[in-house]
């Protein structure tokens, strides 16, 4: 249940609860005397997971979803399907494993709630000392040992549902809500149209190599089950761990914490599609402000430093404290995810009374505070730290850090200008002067100071210099970062790391090698459901979302090119010859939705009709510019244009321009890029 941790400080663990629902369905001896097969199926389209029993004289299916409508209720059906001519009674049975207990949390019985059992509880230890248990009340239908197909039956079809809630009045408001569902007939029809709700939003398919095809499908729908439903109340969502909610027990999978995996790896692709979804990262990260400022004063900083491992206060959860003391990028990928969303939605009322100022400037000024001023080399230094290499600690001038520190210091000073605040000198001072490590005789960016090329490194650091962080940078010096880190990265790292090389190749017109880069990826993904783990080796975090949004982004900003930009969206295709169609539905942009098609050498590109506002944003009038000729097209919404691109390595880029017709960056010109 997201948001519902045990534990305090670095005890602090994901909360185990029991499910109703964890049943085996088994045929009885007579039926299983004949011919018998099992399988299993996930459907990605409806988000439902079937184990299906096949005999002779009847096909037996066990489906189970999370309603996606309605996240409260989960949902176990079993339908059986008569075969042949036999009119015999067949019962199957039902093998629970379900005991109504936990570690961590004390539950009690509570009176049947409308034929249903009913039991609540709260975890046993705070968060915080002092703090609140969280409770966890769970409402089930009850389930019968067994279930018969009657002689006179073609098939029968039964439901069972858990709900979970945090309270009596909303546990019992969700399960009324199940009982009319199943009364209209609509418990599973809900659930199949909010998923093609869902899908509708964003679509990414190629016609190209299977594999790829399912890793993609499977990576957008694992992502997506782990954000909230797009009617879902603001202030429930608990943020993403890095194995979802599925995994974090104390010792496990992370403990269920959110770490940076949140807002560099896994939000960018659900920032293109879903600013609804996005703003929900951000909100989860307002309510952590005042565990934020905690941990500076802790620190003996000003302003804000989030926690390298959050739980639901913001407070630092990490078990060790090197990490939380140290790998401060954190703040930086923080606000860059706030950065994407004002640049994608342009939606102020998020920095306003949504409070994202707030945490702009609190970070600021803890990049303020945190530096110091060398007078030898006249520049800031940030020193001791660990970058996200994380076989390294206790360094100075992490590249990474700095840089990031560097564009978050820019875009507090530039939110400032917008909403007419008096920024501090010393934003804009620090951001001028903070060292960005550079090594001009080899041509590339040092790790960090002292690092001597060919130390081994752990995972993706240098090399997302050029992205997702975008600074400047020469095609020679991309080139040599990517050649120099790739040399000596760990080949057992986390999976997301040769995501960000492939994109760093695609970027330079190598796809070839990008491709060579994303078939390492390959290699953690467990069958036959596309589940990630975190190691090549099926070692590490189970479901690892962090690997999936790396391997997302590798493709949807790589292949495509797209850059979220302060005054462009740009878009520069690099396609591998084996790909022969890209397609890129529901890409959102300043209050607009659009489709695009690279196909052989043309690229396709709808505005659609009457897509309703996204997020808080009024759709702006767009048009495209091409850079080479100088024309410009109004996107006219649903009509199709089609624009020729010859891609080579070394091609000019043609350029495609949005200009926004209002809001506050009404004078400037959106910008997409193709190759």
């Amino acid at each position: 249940m997201g948001g519902v941790y045990n534990g305090e400080g670095g005890d602090c663990h994901r909360a185990n609860l029991p499910c109703p629902l964890a049943v085996r369905m088994d045929l009885d001896e007579v039926e299983k005397a004949g011919h018998l097969q099992h399988s299993y199926s996930l459907d990605t389209h409806t988000g439902i997971f079937t184990h299906s029993l096949r005999t002779v004289s009847v096909i037996a299916s066990q489906s189970l979803y999370t309603h996606r409508h309605h996240p409260n209720l989960l949902v176990m059906e079993v339908l059986l399907i008569r075969q042949g001519t036999s009119r015999e009674p067949i019962t199957i049975k039902l093998d629970s494993r379900f005991t109504p207990q936990s570690d961590d949390i004390v539950f009690h019985s509570e009176p049947d709630y409308k034929g249903a059992s009913y039991i609540q509880g709260q975890t046993t230890t705070a968060e915080v000392s002092g703090g609140v248990c969280p409770s966890v009340h769970i409402i089930w239908t009850p389930i019968t040992p067994s279930l018969t197909l009657l002689p006179d039956q073609a098939q029968s079809r039964w439901g069972f549902v858990v709900v979970v809630a945090g309270s009596q009045d909303s546990v019992q408001a969700h399960y009324d809500t199940a009982l009319e569902l199943m009364a209209n007939g609509n418990l599973r029809p809900s659930h199949l149209r909010a998923w093609e709700e869902l899908w509708a939003g964003s679509t990414l398919e190629l016609t190209g190599p299977d594999d790829l095809s399912r890793a993609l499908i499977g990576c957008m729908f694992y992502l997506l089950s782990a954000f909230p439903s797009l009617h879902e109340a603001p202030g429930h969502f608990g943020g993403v761990s890095p194995g979802g909610l599925s995994n974090g027990g104390s010792g496990q999978d992370y403990w269920g914490h959110v770490f940076w995996d949140q807002d560099t790896w896994m939000y960018p692709s659900i920032g293109l599609f879903y600013p609804q979804l996005a703003r929900a990262v951000l909100e989860y990260r307002v309510r952590t402000v005042d565990g934020a400022k905690d941990n500076a004063e802790k620190q003996g900083y000003k302003g804000l430093k989030f926690p390298w491992e959050s739980a639901v206060s913001g407070r630092e959860v990490c078990p060790e404290d090197i990490y939380g003391q140290q790998e401060i990028h954190i703040n930086g990928d923080v606000t860059l995810a706030f950065q994407h969303y004002l640049y994608l939605t342009q939606d102020m009322s998020m920095f306003t009374e949504g409070r994202g100022s707030e945490v702009i400037w609190g970070v600021a000024d803890y990049w303020v505070s945190r530096v110091t001023w060398s007078a030898e080399e006249q520049n800031y230094h940030i020193l001791g730290v660990m970058p996200p290499d994380e076989y390294y600690y206790n360094v100075n001038n992490s590249v990474y850090t700095n840089t990031v520190a560097k564009f978050s210091l820019e875009f507090a000073v530039e939110l400032a200008a917008l909403l007419k605040y008096p920024a501090p000198r010393e934003w804009q001072q620090v951001a001028d002067k903070i060292k960005i490590p550079f090594d001009q005789k080899q041509k590339y960016h040092p790790e960090y100071d002292g690092y001597k090329k060919g130390q081994f490194v752990k995972q993706a650091d240098t090399v997302m210099l050029g992205y997702p962080l975008g600074l400047p940078m020469t095609p020679e010096v991309r080139r040599n970062d990517l050649e120099f880190y790739e040399a000596v990265t760990d080949p057992g790292g986390p999976a997301m790391t040769w995501g960000m090389f492939a994109v760093g190749w695609l970027e330079l017109g190598e796809v070839e090698k990008a491709g060579h880069l994303l078939q390492k990826c390959f290699k953690n993904i467990q069958g036959p459901f596309q589940v990630w783990s975190e190691s090549s080796d099926g070692s590490g975090a189970v479901n690892f979302l962090t690997g999936m949004g790396g391997f997302l982004q590798a493709v949807l900003f790589g292949y495509t090119g797209f850059r979220v930009q302060k005054d462009c969206l740009a878009f520069a295709p690099s396609i591998p010859d084996d790909i022969t169609q890209l397609c890129i539905r529901g890409v959102s942009y300043l209050g607009n939705k659009m489709d695009w098609l690279v196909r052989g050498q043309e690229v396709y590109i709808i505005l659609r009709e009457g897509a309703k506002h996204t997020g808080n944003t009024k759709p702006c009038a767009l048009q495209v510019v091409l850079k080479n000729s100088g024309t410009k097209i109004p996107l006219i919404p649903g009509k199709l244009y089609s624009i020729p691109f010859y891609f080579t390595t070394n091609s000019q880029m043609l350029k495609l321009s949005i200009q926004i017709l209002s809001g506050y960056y009404s004078t400037h010109t959106q910008i997409f890029s193709l190759f």
